[in-house]
């Protein structure tokens, strides 16, 4: 198969899957894994698809968003990497109150069992992870958005208005110093920024890709956090405004 039509069928199949592995490609071509990142990485150069660890996943823009299934497969060592450094952040008996996301989703994995603290969530698929390490996991409720599987909505908004948090762990779609936290759905945006106001102490788990990316909606600014943990290490220029900002920034977790 000529490499240009070959190519084609990676972006199909990538597009209709929501992500492949690069071993799944290689068998669905007939051709070496080798062949496979060389398309991937010339696929992912002209923005027609975006690496993940061990494959690929749809192109995604500004005013668009990934799934949850999509997300789960990008990064997923380094997202294991911020959330050992996240369990440092954790004390037995606090209410901790996890955003919906593959990121604090890992978070919820590294959890032992001997944990004591109440476990609050907008996400359903977390909640279930954290049924076991918790003493009790408390659902915020609302209408369940299908890409990302966070509950969102009025009832949501009003469940989180009325409580108070010791720890939020926080999602995001993108971090830009200058213009804060974003992400690409309003109803979403309008949850985050509740989380953060009910919060007394409010950590960023991102990885390091966030940085420096676009999305729709600002929910935040950089000085309404208080930790930001990522896999990555930052470049001085980059860490500066959160030092600025009273930020305390865990990198380099990879090293």
């Amino acid at each position: 198969m000529v490499p240009a039509k070959r190519r084609r069928l990676i972006v199909e199949l990538i597009t209709d899957r929501g992500g492949c592995s690069v071993t799944d490609l290689a068998a669905e071509m007939d051709c070496s894994a080798a062949t496979i990142r060389r398309d991937l990485d010339h696929l992912a150069n002209r923005n027609l698809i975006e690496r993940s660890h061990g494959g690929a996943v749809p192109a995604t823009a500004v005013g668009n968003e990934q799934t949850h299934g999509q997300k789960e497969l990008q990064n997923l060592e380094g997202k294991r990497h911020i959330a050992q450094a996240a369990l440092t952040e954790l004390q037995d008996g606090q209410v901790v109150l996890f955003d919906a996301g593959s990121t604090t989703m890992q978070i919820a994995h590294a959890l032992s069992e001997d944990r004591s603290f109440i476990g609050v969530t907008n996400s359903p698929v977390l909640a279930l992870e954290l049924g076991s390490p918790c003493d009790t996991v408390q659902l915020t409720g609302g209408s369940m958005r299908q890409p990302t599987r966070a509950l969102v909505g009025p009832t949501a908004e009003r469940f989180v208005e009325q409580r108070t948090f010791d720890v939020l762990f926080l999602g995001t779609n993108g971090i830009d110093p200058s213009s804060g936290l974003m992400t690409p759905n309003e109803e979403e945006a309008r949850l985050k920024g509740l989380m953060i106001d009910n919060a007394t102490k409010v950590v960023l788990t991102a990885d390091i890709t966030k940085l420096g990316k676009q999305s729709f909606i600002r929910f935040a600014e950089i000085s309404d956090l208080d930790v930001f943990i990522t896999d990555g290490e930052l470049a001085t220029g980059a860490r500066e405004p959160f030092e600025s900002a009273g930020v305390e920034v865990i990198d380099g977790l990879r090293a």
